[in-house]
């Protein structure tokens, strides 16, 4: 898919982009909360409001859907638009780093950084 159609969801926040990597397979909230702290190292710690609101919104733009619910859980999964959003933050985020990267070097090149 061209990742010109998914530009209104881009730029991820950080907290939408960790909440999204977790929901590769379904989860339910708490979880979620705790493989975005996993996978930030510690850097991104998302409590229940935020949580559910983010969810609240996924849902709406349909980048996750609720596969489950019972009595006191709901679980939620990434939709197939979900996952292309996530793949064209990831192409993003590659050409971010690949720039800093190329920056460095140029510096290191010069000796304007060491």
């Amino acid at each position: 898919m061209e990742s010109n159609q998914w530009q209104q969801y881009l730029p991820l926040t950080e907290t939408t982009y960790y909440i999204l990597l977790a929901l590769l397979e379904p989860l339910h909230g708490y979880i979620v909360m705790q493989r975005v702290q996993e996978m930030s190292r510690g850097s991104v710690e998302v409590g229940p409001g935020t949580l559910y609101g983010a969810f609240s919104k996924l849902l709406q733009e349909g980048l996750v859907r609720m596969v489950k619910e019972d009595n006191r859980r709901k679980v939620y999964e990434l939709t197939p638009k979900g996952k292309d959003v996530v793949r064209a933050q990831i192409g993003r985020l590659e050409i971010m780093t690949q720039a800093g990267l190329d920056v460095i070097e140029a510096l290191r090149s010069t000796g304007d950084m060491e």
